[in-house]
């Protein structure tokens, strides 16, 4: 039976503001295999939650963000994050752990944000990390029993947790797309309508979401992939409908 730490291995890492050394635990390239995502895009492996290990955090300045954001900052943005993080920052352990619990994963990535906010990073980095943390508080969520009262009102209270940042990533998303250049966040136009979509059928927004979700099958360069999810959302918002029309 596969572990968690069978997909894993130490890296090291120069910080990009410090200049000091740390490890980090990293996901073995072409060793997972991914599952079907949920409905917002949320990835899905088997034996191992790839998210938990995508902020790179140093242990000597505080400097913090996702792989792909890490090495990409401007003097100015240097140091802003020295001035305002690594200047009150307390060190902690160089040492990588085996593995990196929710817990500690969704703290990184809140530090990940701060320092996006620091730095006075693009919308979209934002914007991202925002999803990234709602989709670690579902999976937190999931593996956390609810047998009891106490248990229960636990995951109320990270529920709503999650949805503050859902809204969040929702909001600066929309921002985003009127300000920026695609691809953004690695996402084409279809990707981004798609996921819009999402986020606005959670939020029972379902004008919203008919409207991005038209704007992919009435597209010519949409491929069928995404255009068969639309479909099935497009499935969810004519059922969100029904029941509000059912209530009123």
């Amino acid at each position: 039976m596969e572990k968690e730490t069978d997909f894993l291995f130490t890296k090291h890492i120069r910080c990009t503001v410090c200049g000091e050394t740390f490890e980090t635990r990293v996901i073995k390239s072409g060793s997972l295999r991914r599952l079907e995502p949920d409905f917002d895009l949320r990835p899905r492996f088997r034996y191992v939650d790839a998210l938990k290990y995508e902020v790179y955090s140093c242990p000597h300045c505080g400097y913090s963000a996702m792989s792909r954001y890490f090495e990409n900052l401007t003097k100015i943005q240097k140091d802003l994050i020295r001035e305002n993080i690594g200047s009150r920052f307390q060190p902690v352990s160089t040492k990588a752990p085996e593995t990196i619990d929710y817990k500690t994963a969704i703290l990184r990535f809140k530090l990940s944000l701060h320092n996006s906010e620091v730095k006075r990073a693009k919308l979209s980095e934002k914007a991202y990390t925002c999803l990234k943390i709602a989709w670690l508080y579902n999976s937190y969520m999931e593996e956390l029993p609810e047998n009891t009262e106490e248990e229960r009102s636990q995951k109320s209270a990270l529920k709503q947790t999650k949805d503050q940042f859902y809204q969040k990533a929702f909001e600066a998303f929309k921002e985003t797309v009127a300000t920026e250049d695609f691809p953004i966040c690695g996402m084409d136009t279809h990707t981004m309508d798609y996921l819009l979509a999402a986020l606005a059928c959670h939020f029972k927004e379902y004008a919203f979401a008919s409207k991005a979700v038209s704007n992919i099958l009435t597209s010519q360069t949409a491929d069928r992939r995404i255009k068969d999810k639309a479909l099935d959302l497009k499935t969810k918002i004519v059922e969100g409908i029904k029941k509000e029309n059912q209530n009123v």
